[in-house]
């Protein structure tokens, strides 16, 4: 459990009587309520408020149901459907509006000094934070929310409501503060009720998760009616002021483990990630898996990528200066080879690490064709979301892609056919931050209606072949190379850093024989597995 359900589960037992003992020597929450209603007649009397039309009573009959009754009518109905859950005796149940003053009102003068709050300025979470900018009253008097010291407001649109921007407003210039419009203001009657157990309530699973809404995705606000109807669970005042203090006591042990768990889970995130490096960097020199000598080599793997690029050539599909491959070896010196054509040149500084028998290096150029993703201008992206998806770096995590809701379209006549994306391509952000370099993800399904932006690569490897896909795919994700795309980035930008694809075509690669590749895959995706 994290901090923030420790919290919800706190909240939860604190508005239900469970968090601090019940005192029967605490004077019950039904005196409370006639307090309210005192004040508020009062309060009506001197034409501060306007008479509650919908006032009601809530009791709990003698045959255990509960009843609510309605002051302007007399009508009294059973909502033994709408209670949420049970209370101790000495508390009683109310509608929000019946005791709260929903619609404060707050005047100042002119030229004092005044708070001023964006929504930006007031804190999410389970406090009472926030901000202000100083401006005279005058100029912030109309067009916002105002509110009065000891008010407390409450976000009223998503997400800003499910991320609990909510608080009680404490001292601040003037007394008197001008906020976003997007905020409902409470205030309290008299000494019935304390600050703090509202916002706790506010703040409540309760509260949060039960809401009902208007308007659009992304724009929606919490229905009046909502507030005003939800069911108020009420203590007695000074069982209120304990349950604050207990609050508050566990919150800030609850703040303590919270710390303490990000600190354990970016450790263990780091540990994870460095795990999960070493994995990849065993597999490909060799060491994450046996060598068996009657599963042949991978020069045999090499010859038959040979074969099918001839086919590709053939069918008009590849280019044939693709045919022109290199060969690498060892010679009776120990030093290293690569045989183009009739030329041979010593390329001993550029290998790596030695690899088992049956393994060969080649070229990245030599088994695949890397293209690059669509340029296209802003404004033709399609608006109806229909075409060609595009995806970007932000689409591509370690190992995984994900479809995003803010993806771009294009029409099929701006993208060339053969960026369609297939399955077994390995995609790899062309521009990114440096701790990003390496980030692959491969296509392991029909995405045909599918391609990258410009800063994205697709390497298209020539054999089709699922654990050949996903074993470049870790190769290309290992630490070596990561390394070496590292090694030949040039910075791009403030932050970011460009990596040319004929630089990477030339990247060294181990190959091992086609079955130690599905012996090696099946090993990385178990232990991958057991580390999650």
């Amino acid at each position: 459990m994290n901090g923030k359900q420790l919290k919800n589960s706190i909240l939860q037992w604190a508005i239900q009587g469970k968090l601090v003992p019940q005192d029967p020597n605490d004077e019950p929450a039904s005196i409370l309520l006639e307090r309210i209603r005192a004040e508020k007649a009062k309060l009506v009397k001197e034409k501060k408020i306007k008479k509650d039309k919908n006032e009601s009573i809530i009791y709990r009959g003698d045959d255990n149901s509960y009843y609510e009754k309605f002051l302007a009518t007399g009508e009294v109905k059973c909502i033994d459907d709408e209670i949420p859950f049970e209370i101790p005796a000495t508390w009683e149940w109310a509608r929000f509006s019946t005791i709260i003053n929903m619609s404060p009102t707050v005047s100042a003068e002119d030229d004092v000094d005044a708070a001023f709050m964006p929504m930006a300025l007031i804190n999410a979470g389970y406090g009472s934070g926030y901000s202000y900018e100083t401006k005279k009253w005058s100029l912030i008097k109309t067009g916002f929310t105002k509110i009065a010291v000891g008010d407390i407001a409450y976000a009223k649109i998503t997400p800003c409501f499910q991320n609990r921007k909510s608080f009680i407003l404490e001292d601040v210039p003037g007394k008197v503060a001008a906020a976003t419009t997007e905020l409902n203001v409470l205030r309290l009657y008299g000494q019935t009720l304390y600050a703090w157990y509202v916002l706790y309530f506010l703040k409540s699973d309760y509260f949060i998760k039960e809401a009902k809404y208007k308007g659009t995705a992304g724009q929606q606000r919490v229905l009046s009616s909502y507030v005003q109807n939800k069911l108020f669970p009420i203590p007695p005042y000074n069982e209120q002021y304990r349950i604050i203090g207990k609050v508050q006591d566990v919150f800030s042990i609850v703040d303590k483990y919270e710390k303490s768990q990000q600190g354990l889970d970016k450790l263990n995130a780091l540990i994870f990630d460095s795990l999960k490096k070493s994995i990849l960097q065993e597999a490909i020199q060799g060491k994450l898996v046996p060598q068996i000598a009657e599963e042949g080599t991978a020069q045999e793997l090499l010859e038959q990528i040979r074969q099918e690029k001839q086919k590709l050539v053939k069918e008009g599909k590849l280019k044939k200066s693709a045919l022109t491959d290199s060969a690498i070896f060892k010679g009776d010196d120990n030093k290293y080879y690569e045989q183009i054509g009739k030329s041979v040149k010593e390329i001993t500084e550029e290998i790596a690490f030695d690899l088992p028998n049956g393994w060969y290096w080649c070229r990245l150029k030599d088994i695949c064709s890397i293209f690059t993703g669509a340029t296209f201008k802003k404004e033709e992206a399609t608006i109806t979301r229909k075409g060609i998806r595009i995806l970007r770096g932000g689409n591509i995590s370690p190992f995984e892609l994900k479809i995003k809701d803010d993806d771009i379209f294009l029409t099929k006549d701006k993208v060339k056919e053969d960026i369609l994306l297939k399955e077994n391509d390995i995609l790899t952000p062309a521009v990114t931050s440096l701790e990003n370099i390496g980030k692959m993800a491969r296509v392991d399904s029909d995405m045909s209606d599918t391609t990258v932006g410009g800063f994205v690569f697709i390497i298209r490897l020539h054999l089709i072949n699922r654990w050949f896909s996903k074993y470049i795919l870790y190769l290309l994700s290992s630490p070596f190379m990561i390394d070496f795309m590292k090694s030949i980035t040039n910075k791009s930008g403030q932050a970011f850093y460009n990596i040319g694809k004929e630089r990477l075509s030339m990247a060294l690669l181990p190959i091992p024989p086609l079955t130690e590749q599905y012996r090696i895959v099946t090993q990385i995706e178990k232990l991958f597995e057991q580390l999650r």
